[in-house]
């Protein structure tokens, strides 16, 4: 009886689920953050960490899937570029990146566990929670793929594919300088099933300048600092570019480009296997 008693403790005390592939490729990775984060520089340690991406994108690769998107190689690599913590370009989204020559266009295909849970990894740098919230806001695009800083200058109306769950679409500009300017990068997300689809174009659309909204950058510009700001150190170029790229959200529509952009983010989708 005691015997009987015992070995169903032992079954209870015994975990019913095993690590999730993706947990898997987590705890890799970060066991492989940890240890290059702490090692000298040397050509041994670059050689062991590009060993270590060659081995999460095996594992990305097996989490993925195959895919094809037309335009950008067969094979994808991880877009987590670099495990050094503190490296340019450390924290990109986790998943397979592709990426045409000269990164013109670059994807990411990624799943919505591994989306959700960089999500959290970026929640106090001010990242939405909720994956739809994070697909309009310009922190995801800037923080999931390249070294480049990104502007959202307005949302584009796409028709959502039937096999997708969500496609958002997204007009901006990217750069490490001044990001006031004529966008021209048409972004856009789309989720089927559990795989999640992230492209990026450059140089996709030609834009031309709002006088309104140069009218309210020029005012803005005017304006000196409220330095009780809640939002903490702004500047008052932070001030003038969020109403600048608010203006030229609520007047792209009316411009004579904004149904080209449309249609450009369209086509991009297309290029995605959503069938």
């Amino acid at each position: 009886m005691r015997s009987l008693a015992l070995l169903c403790l032992l079954l209870f005390a015994t975990p019913t689920d095993a690590a999730t592939p993706e947990q898997h490729y987590l705890d890799l990775r970060d066991r492989y953050i940890a240890k290059f984060s702490k090692a000298k520089e040397s050509d041994e340690t670059f050689k062991q960490h590009d060993a270590a991406l060659n081995e999460l994108t095996g594992l990305l690769r097996g989490l993925v899937g195959p895919v094809t998107i037309k335009g950008l190689p067969a094979e994808g690599k991880s877009n987590a570029d670099t495990l050094f913590k503190g490296d340019s370009g450390f924290g990109h989204l986790d998943g397979l990146g592709f990426a045409s020559e000269g990164d013109k266009m670059q994807a990411v295909v990624t799943t919505t566990s591994l989306l959700k849970h960089w999500l959290r990894e970026h929640r106090e740098d001010g990242m939405p929670q909720e994956i739809g919230a994070a697909f309009k806001s310009d922190r995801f695009y800037y923080a999931a793929i390249q070294d480049s800083a990104f502007a959202k200058y307005a949302e584009l109306p796409i028709v959502k594919p039937a096999a997708a769950s969500a496609a958002i679409a997204v007009l901006g500009l990217r750069g490490n300088g001044d990001l006031k300017g004529p966008p021209s990068e048409i972004d856009v997300v789309a989720i089927q099933g559990e795989k999640v689809f992230f492209l990026a174009a450059r140089d996709l659309v030609k834009t031309a300048p709002i006088p309104a909204c140069e009218k309210v950058w020029t005012q803005m510009m005017a304006k000196p600092v409220d330095k009780k700001d809640p939002r903490g150190d702004i500047t008052r170029e932070d001030n003038a570019m969020t109403a600048f790229t608010a203006c030229f959200a609520r007047a792209a529509p009316s411009q004579s480009w904004f149904a080209t952009a449309i249609r450009k983010a369209q086509s991009q989708l297309d290029l995605l296997p959503l069938r």
